[in-house]
């Protein structure tokens, strides 16, 4: 059978390697693993309980869970059907669930624990399409209309479905929709971006042609499977033979890393910026001579990568300094890492270039690069053999990139979604001709180097008609240890304000040994000597930027922005429109 079809793909697979590990995951502290033929027995299993159902051809379904080996199976059993999937964030709300249950009609929702299902159950009612909840870890349900996972895949299903799993199988097509990917967004209305099979294959193909992905690989899923970027990757793994190990909770794979010792990682910007601040903050601990050596070793690991990044062999002195430095230094860092990383996807949001050429020092190639949900995923990202620091890596193989008149980057290819789901107003609007048009400004660099330099939306026009770009202050101010999180403000302002969450545990150490009493992050916030430090660090790294890029006044915050809260998208950018609203009266006394 030719693959068409993300679910001809995991048959293929599973015939190929049927007793071979496909996933881990974690039951009561101890690694257990799933088989190939396991994940096939049980996709089909599910497949033949949603067709009995009355399931039918791009039907919509739900999964609204954190990550686990049930949600793939899920994924890959109801695609079997040639129905369509639609993630909901684990994080989601009533109402953002409501929303894209009512707005997909969706007829079948599977729900991860206790939490999700009380939110979940809230709306089976009969003004909804929503008849049926299937839950992966939670308590025992008196509802009929709530049936656990294991009892679905512990059945015996009649010949009749498993032959008509068959006919759907071999009649599936590379143009069924896939899924409908609701994008969190930093403002408006979400919006529900159709991909379909020929989306996933075609990426399936660029990818194996950038990026060196086999049997013996082993990916942490630790990013919510609900956004593309670990989907896409799952998907990607599946495809390459790689094995995936769940991990519910994103808090806990630091502690996971060592235990999982993945080759491959997805990871967005945020985790690289904390892990630099606990390196930075345990060195500081060492003795002077322990400190001497990490500069060293750092400053060859700096050298060494100005070779390797052009393609060239380094000279051997420099090799031999730098295998020196390896073994005192780099190894024991990337044991943090579980010691066998051999390079991690990166993206979701802006990267500074000195974190990036920090962790490529180490020895931990940071694969970093631009997508959107949209593009499924990747448009560009660094290649291996040469690259550049300064760049968002290079235009992936099989996607056309121009620049418009306005700097917007357009994207065309086979990887460009179908539109969004019930919005053609939505869609006319980005999809022209064939061309993506990202909302996203950037430039094309000889040789196929792409770099993103702001969302447009995110643009500050200042009332003295100055242009701003909030993102390239808050990457540079973000190198800071003091800052934790930042947000910049003012559009139709006179001038630039900011709000940041300070690094509590950084600015510690700041704090004065007489005077004023800080025992509360409250209390940190409005401290004369701390709020000194901060506007001496402000000054201090936007000293080269012109007059109307300088941040003027700034607000110190004691809660972070949080998914939870709303302020963060699931893929931890910061939503601009909802920070701004809920701190609307700190905003005005800056002004």
């Amino acid at each position: 059978m030719e693959e068409l079809h993300l679910a001809h793909m995991l048959r293929h697979r599973a015939d190929k390697y049927g007793q071979r590990e496909a996933f881990r995951y974690k039951q009561e502290g101890i690694y257990k693993d799933i088989s190939w033929l396991t994940f096939k027995e049980q996709a089909e299993k599910l497949s033949c309980f949603l067709l009995s159902k009355g399931i039918n051809k791009q039907d919509n379904i739900g999964i609204y869970s954190p990550n686990c080996p049930q949600w793939t199976i899920s994924d890959l059993a109801i695609l079997s059907c040639r129905a369509v999937v639609v993630p909901v964030y684990a994080t989601a709300t009533l109402a953002q669930l409501k929303y894209i249950v009512e707005e997909t009609e969706m007829k079948v929702l599977f729900v991860g624990d206790d939490e999700h299902l009380e939110v979940a159950s809230q709306l089976l009612d009969d003004d909804n399409a929503l008849k049926l909840i299937v839950t992966y870890n939670c308590s025992s349900h008196n509802d009929k209309r709530v049936i656990r996972f294991d009892n679905v895949v512990g059945e015996s299903y009649e010949n009749t479905w498993h032959e008509k799993l068959e006919t759907c199988l071999n009649c599936a097509q590379a143009d069924d929709i896939a899924t409908i990917i609701y994008t969190s967004g930093t403002t408006g209305e979400p919006k529900g971006a159709m991909l379909d099979h020929n989306n996933f294959l075609a990426s399936f193909k660029a990818h194996s042609e950038r990026l060196s992905l086999g049997e013996n690989d082993v990916s942490l899923c630790f990013l919510p499977l609900s956004h593309i970027f670990e989907r896409a990757w799952t998907f990607f793994l599946l495809y390459s033979g790689g094995v995936n190990v769940y991990n519910p909770n994103p808090k806990k794979v630091i502690e996971e890393l060592p235990i999982v010792k993945p080759t491959v990682l997805c990871v967005v910007p945020r985790f690289f910026e904390k892990t630099y601040d606990g390196i930075i903050g345990t060195s500081e601990k060492w003795s002077k001579l322990q400190k001497n050596i990490f500069d060293w070793a750092l400053s060859v690991g700096h050298e060494y990568i100005n070779y390797q990044k052009e393609g060239t062999t380094a000279p051997f002195k420099l090799r031999l300094k730098r295998t020196i430095a390896d073994k005192l230094v780099f190894k024991k860092v990337r044991k943090v890492f579980g010691g066998n990383i051999k390079y991690m996807p990166c993206s979701g949001a802006g990267m500074s270039s000195e974190h990036r050429r920090f962790f490529h020092a180490l020895g931990i190639f940071v694969n970093y690069g631009y997508g959107a949900t949209e593009t499924l995923a990747t448009v560009s990202c660094m290649r291996h053999d040469k690259y550049d620091f300064e760049y968002t890596g290079d235009i992936m193989p099989g996607v056309d990139v121009k620049i418009s008149d306005n700097n917007m980057i357009l994207v065309k290819g086979e990887t460009v979604f179908k539109g969004y789901y019930k919005k053609p107003k939505q869609t006319a609007k980005v999809l022209k001709d064939g061309w993506y048009h990202t909302g996203d400004q950037g430039k094309l660099i000889e040789g196929g180097k792409l770099l993103m330099t702001e969302r447009i939306k995110d643009i500050i026009k200042t009332s003295t008609g100055k242009y701003v770009s909030p993102q390239k202050i808050e990457l540079l101010l973000s190198q800071s240890e003091m800052i934790e999180q930042m947000c910049v403000i003012g559009d139709n302002r006179q001038y630039l304000t900011a709000l940041i969450v300070p690094s509590f545990e950084r600015i510690v150490k700041h704090l004065p040994c007489q005077g004023k009493e800080v025992s509360k992050y409250a209390d940190m916030v409005t401290h004369d000597q701390i709020i000194e430090q901060f506007q001496k660090t402000i000054k201090e790294t936007l000293c080269e930027l012109p007059s109307h890029e300088q941040v003027a006044k700034f607000a110190l915050l004691h809660e972070p922005f949080t998914i939870e809260n709303e302020m963060l998208t699931s893929s931890m950018k910061v939503r601009r429109k909802q920070v701004t609203s809920a701190y609307e009266e700190v905003i005005e006394e800056l002004y």
